[in-house]
């Protein structure tokens, strides 16, 4: 099977659907999303195509039992450091900590949830755990709002202290460079975001491909495919997972661990949580 993938933050992603829609097509088959509040959004809109895959029952994480959308793969939003130029003990090893140390004013950065899905998830968790409050803090610590990328490098040059970011970012680089950045796993919960995976109904894809979509469903879903999701240094959505990335805390702890995180209220929600973003932390800077 071939497959041919369009690649883009959440906010482009939703923004080509929108353009898209209006001419009730859609050009993919498939859509892969950073988190599930968008499934709910294009479940309720009726877009999708129902598919109960083989694989649901090694589920280790929620899925929609009418099979419009499943967790293909696990991602963590987290901390990290560049212990060449910081010590550990002088860090937050909270998210709490991260928006109320002095000593880390204008050396710490996030990532955007205007564009990034992850980092709305990660807005939508701690505003419900912390409150408003939290995202005050951070402007008045002078957090920079940056691309995962560019954090990494200000890590690795020393011109941040600490960052948040997806554990991936940091387990690529230390497997593929062996770089000495290192990841901070929240001790008051790792933000842990199922990236979901989803068929467009037939009558609204331009292309109608529901049985490649449906094979390819169960393929993400099994063994083989839950591999290369974490060979691409994710976690597996299977129940008693073989291994973790490389270098990543073991998935069942990360998942004993995690922060709540109410998806139907992040897609209810959503433009509030980015004009509260927006007001504290992106005006404020």
């Amino acid at each position: 099977m071939e497959v041919e993938f369009f690649q883009g933050g959440t906010g482009t992603l939703q923004s080509k659907i929108i353009a898209e829609l209006q001419a009730n097509k859609l050009g993919c088959d498939m859509l892969m999303v950073a988190e599930p509040s968008y499934s709910l959004e294009l479940k309720e809109k009726g877009i999708l195509h129902p598919y109960i895959s083989k694989n649901a029952e090694n589920l280790a994480l929620d899925y929609d039992k009418e099979g419009y959308w499943y967790p293909v793969r696990l991602l963590n939003m987290v901390l990290a450091y560049n212990p060449d130029k910081y010590k550990k003990e002088d860090l937050a090893l909270t998210f709490e900590d991260f928006a109320k140390r002095e000593d880390l004013k204008g050396k710490i950065s996030i990532p955007d949830p205007l564009k990034s899905g992850t980092a709305l998830a990660a807005v939508s968790a701690l505003s419900d755990k912390y409150g408003e409050e939290y995202f005050q803090n951070l402007a008045k610590l002078k957090v920079v709002v940056e691309s995962g990328s560019v954090a990494v490098t200000k890590l690795e040059t020393g011109e941040a202290a600490e960052i948040m970011i997806l554990e991936e970012s940091i387990l690529k680089k230390r497997e593929e460079e062996n770089s000495t950045l290192e990841v901070i796993y929240p001790e008051d919960g790792i933000i842990s975001i199922p990236s979901t995976i989803m068929t467009v109904k037939e009558d609204m894809s331009a292309n109608k491909n529901i049985k490649a979509a449906e094979a390819l469903t169960d393929w993400f879903l099994s063994p083989a495919g839950q591999e290369a999701i974490v060979e691409g240094w994710m976690h597996s959505v299977l129940k008693n997972p073989e291994k973790a990335p490389y270098d990543a805390k073991a998935t069942d702890e990360i998942l004993k661990a995690s922060m709540p995180i109410n998806w139907e209220k992040t897609y209810k929600d959503r433009e509030e949580l980015r004009k509260m973003f927006e007001k504290f932390i992106t005006k404020a800077n």
